[in-house]
């Protein structure tokens, strides 16, 4: 299995994602969004923003690691923002950074009205390939 990370010419210079990721081989994982909610359901940092983002790669880490994967496997990621504005993105930059370090997969952000409760404000989807 591979995944190769391209930027190819003509693009802008990505910050924080890739433009384009091939992966040869192994096996496609596909991580339902991931909210901030602690293990027993309890929604964390209601009201901040990068209390969430935090605690929804504290997820994505917990399902990764289910399926014998680490964020080094993250090929494609999907962030849902309630009420998205550009002051959104430092927060989630600092959180994508301390779980990710300079891993940078084909990512997404949509602006969305609401989430599944009305206390997240973040949600977070993932599709990893792993060796077979």
């Amino acid at each position: 299995m591979s995944i190769e990370r391209i930027n190819p010419q003509g693009l802008s210079t990505p910050t924080g994602y890739t433009h384009v990721i091939r992966s040869r081989g192994g096996t496609t994982v596909y991580i339902a969004g991931q909210v901030a909610a602690d293990a027993e359901g309890r929604v964390v940092g209601a009201g901040d923003f990068a209390a969430q983002a935090k605690q929804v790669f504290v997820n994505l880490r917990a399902a990764l690691a289910a399926v014998g994967a680490g964020f080094e496997h993250v090929t494609k990621t999907t962030t849902y923002i309630v009420n998205y504005s550009p002051e959104h993105r430092p927060a989630l930059r600092a959180a994508r950074a301390e779980a990710m370090g300079d891993l940078a997969p084909a990512s997404t952000l949509i602006g969305v009205q609401a989430l599944a409760t009305p206390d997240y404000m973040i949600e977070i989807e993932a599709i990893a390939v792993l060796d077979d």
